[in-house]
């Protein structure tokens, strides 16, 4: 059995051949055991909020017939935006497994850093850096080629 990374990455692979940006994400019920995977579908869906996260996060609490996530594992290849930060709070995740981190866009370890808030409804167990340069490659590779720009050979 694949571990959550590296499902996160293959949705994420899936999504830059989408003409996605390349993030991908998973949610691990507590055995484990795959609920929900999804990649970017910003662009196929015209939906400014189909991020990798909110899609796995949305299927799992509607295969679960319930609200909450606060016995699952959210795995995603890119540290959540604010967006997405505030959405986990909302759906009560156990834990959070990134990748990439995201000194510009993030809203976990970075930004309003949403979970560490006085005002946050719940605090998730985060842990960066999983698989963290695999992650940021695809990224780097994907915004280089979307721009025309010459993969160098430390790209």
């Amino acid at each position: 059995m694949k571990n959550g990374m590296e499902i996160a990455l293959q949705q994420a692979r899936a999504a830059a051949s989408r003409g996605e940006v390349p993030v991908g994400a998973v949610v691990l019920g507590p055995d484990g055991a795959v609920l929900a995977q999804n990649g970017n579908r910003v662009e196929e869906w015209h939906d400014p909020s189909a991020h990798a996260e909110m899609l796995v996060m949305r299927e799992a609490v509607r295969l679960r017939r319930g609200q909450r996530l606060a016995d699952c594992t959210l795995v995603v290849t890119l540290e959540p935006c604010p967006m997405c930060a505030a959405a986990i709070t909302h759906f009560r995740v156990g834990r959070v497994l990134f990748g990439a981190y995201d000194p510009k866009g993030g809203g976990m370890e970075h930004g309003p850093r949403v979970p560490y808030r006085a005002e946050s409804l719940h605090r998730p167990d985060v842990i960066g850096g999983v698989r963290e340069r695999e992650a940021a490659d695809l990224l780097k590779t994907f915004f280089q080629t979307l721009r025309g720009a010459p993969l160098s050979a430390d790209s």
